[in-house]
């Protein structure tokens, strides 16, 4: 079903990505998941991903992963693969690597013993909560706050659209600590599920199914250990974390993107219409090249900014002339790779839905999932608004 296997044959990649593609391929064809319920199928490719060890891309092997660090270019062959198949497995697989993430970047040694080896082996569920329902895009708006107590803090506020809500073991939660400051003024903690005054059983239904929730704090106390990384340093935090995770978007947006053009292959070959098959219409074949040049194209920028993380970035002492230089050179790489290959998906999706005409609009046709599963990746991890204004904004500088 995988309709360019060849692309891990780029000089990008490294013979043991080319052998990682090719084990997940095989592996990930043969999985039967019931989805029927979003968060139990969750749960299961949770439990499968951690069993045959594709978790432990998401950590260091310090902590029980299989790189020294992770690794971005096998992070979006990994999700290219996946939501090639399914979006919940792509899912499953993403927000355990998010939701620790923060830990991997700022965690002290304890907070990345208690956690990090317990989300490679699907022990515990992460959840990454930023967002709020008025601070989103806008970070620095968001309310939720955090106070000082004599033993500990004291969390209060909602975050919402928080995937794996209701169903993580913990969250890593950013917080207002310094209103003054503005996006200078967030603190991250890690935060267990069970902790009194945490309510995560508002539960939110959106088009694509798929595990989110809204948080709720309530005077919700945690002890010092909680607290993730330095003082007010939680934007920053989660900037480092997404700039990590955002390329791995794009190759989400490419799994199902190849998956759409698959899907168009078939049903053209396969289609009679006046006395031919679809396939035979020139004006299928120009809407086929088409899907092609735009997941073609796309991947050329998500491919290349995964490489840049990975063999320019990696490493760097970001406070150099020349680290400021690259991670400026990779924001802007990964803005455009995230920016257009969910926009060229999309595109590429509706293409093939319209190739189906009324079938494709029928609940259960793997073209109509697809149509309703790319749409938040235009907007999750940062609007594709966001990605442009990144890459303006780096011209002009």
């Amino acid at each position: 079903m995988d309709v360019s296997a060849d692309r891990w044959d780029l000089p990008f990649f490294s013979p043991a990505h080319q052998q990682l593609a090719a084990r997940l391929q095989v592996w990930a064809s043969a999985q039967v998941v019931d989805e029927r319920d979003d968060r139990s199928a969750c749960l299961d490719w949770v439990s499968r991903l951690a069993q045959d060890g594709w978790l432990k891309y998401c950590v260091s092997l310090s902590h029980g992963g299989v790189l020294e660090h992770i690794d971005s270019r096998s992070l979006v062959i990994i999700r290219e693969t996946l939501s090639h198949y399914s979006a919940l497995a792509d899912f499953a697989f993403a927000m355990q690597g998010l939701g620790s993430g923060p830990i991997t970047i700022g965690g002290n040694p304890n907070q990345q013993k208690d956690y990090l080896s317990s989300v490679c082996t699907g022990q515990k569920i992460a959840a990454f909560a930023l967002s709020e329902e008025l601070a989103g895009s806008d970070v620095a708006a968001m309310t939720c706050t955090a106070t000082r107590q004599a033993d500990g803090f004291v969390l209060n506020g909602e975050k919402t659209w928080i995937s794996n809500g209701g169903m993580a073991n913990f969250y890593v939660i950013f917080c207002k600590t310094d209103a003054a400051l503005g996006s200078r003024g967030i603190s991250a903690f890690i935060v267990d599920a069970q902790t009194p005054g945490l309510d995560d059983a508002t539960h939110l239904q959106v088009m694509a199914p798929h595990p989110l929730a809204t948080v709720k704090l309530n005077h919700c106390r945690v002890p010092a250990s909680a607290l993730l990384g330095p003082w007010n340093g939680g934007f920053k935090l989660a900037m480092q974390t997404l700039d990590i995770f955002r390329t791995s978007v794009a190759g989400a947006a490419l799994g199902m993107a190849r998956r759409a053009l698959h899907e168009a292959l078939v049903y053209a070959k396969s289609r009679p219409m006046f006395k031919q098959r679809l396939a035979d219409f020139q004006i299928t074949q120009v809407k086929l090249g088409q899907m092609k040049a735009l997941i073609e194209s796309a991947s050329m920028l998500t491919y290349q900014a995964a490489w840049i993380r990975d063999t320019q970035l990696l490493g760097q002492d970001l406070k150099t002339p020349q680290g400021m230089a690259l991670h400026q050179r990779y924001t802007q790489a990964a803005a455009m790779a995230k920016w257009v290959a969910t926009e060229n998906a999309q595109q590429v999706i509706d293409m093939a839905l319209q190739m189906h005409g009324g079938k494709g609009v029928l609940v259960g046709q793997k073209i109509e999932s697809l149509y309703r599963d790319i749409r938040a990746l235009r907007i999750y991890e940062g609007a594709t608004e966001v990605q442009q204004l990144i890459v303006g904004k780096g011209l002009l500088a």
